[in-house]
């Protein structure tokens, strides 16, 4: 099994985990650091005060930076049970633009598979980032 297709099986499982009483929408990620074999999971986690809400995308980030400090991330998958891959919230966008370069893989899937590969520049193309 190769990394991609072992961090689809790791986000489809991640979204089973996924607490989302509110919306009934679960989300699934993985993140790959580069050097680590580990993939990082991420589901959503509702809260009643939705601010308090956490993507799955932004669960997995924090869980890898909380592990190993700001390392160079590979890529990312977002899994959805719809008939159309859902790409990540503008909030998890940003957050990715904090740690990763523009042309940062993001791929989109169903439970069926990976349905798309996008760059993080395509869905933020102008990221706010403190000024060099």
């Amino acid at each position: 099994m190769d990394r991609l297709d072992l961090a689809f099986k790791v986000a489809v499982e991640a979204r089973e985990n996924a607490y989302a009483p509110y919306s009934g929408f679960k989300v699934g990620a993985a993140l790959s650091v580069k050097g680590i074999d580990k993939i990082y999971p991420g589901c959503n986690v509702e809260n009643a005060s939705y601010g308090g809400t956490m993507c799955a995308e932004r669960t997995a980030i924090f869980s890898a930076v909380a592990e190993n400090g700001k390392v160079p991330f590979e890529f990312c998958i977002v899994v959805t049970d719809t008939e159309y891959a859902t790409p990540p919230c503008a909030l998890c966008l940003q957050v990715f633009s904090e740690f990763c370069p523009s042309d940062f893989p993001i791929y989109l899937g169903t439970l069926k598979g990976i349905q798309k590969k996008v760059l993080l520049k395509e869905l933020l193309p102008i990221p706010f980032n403190k000024i060099p």
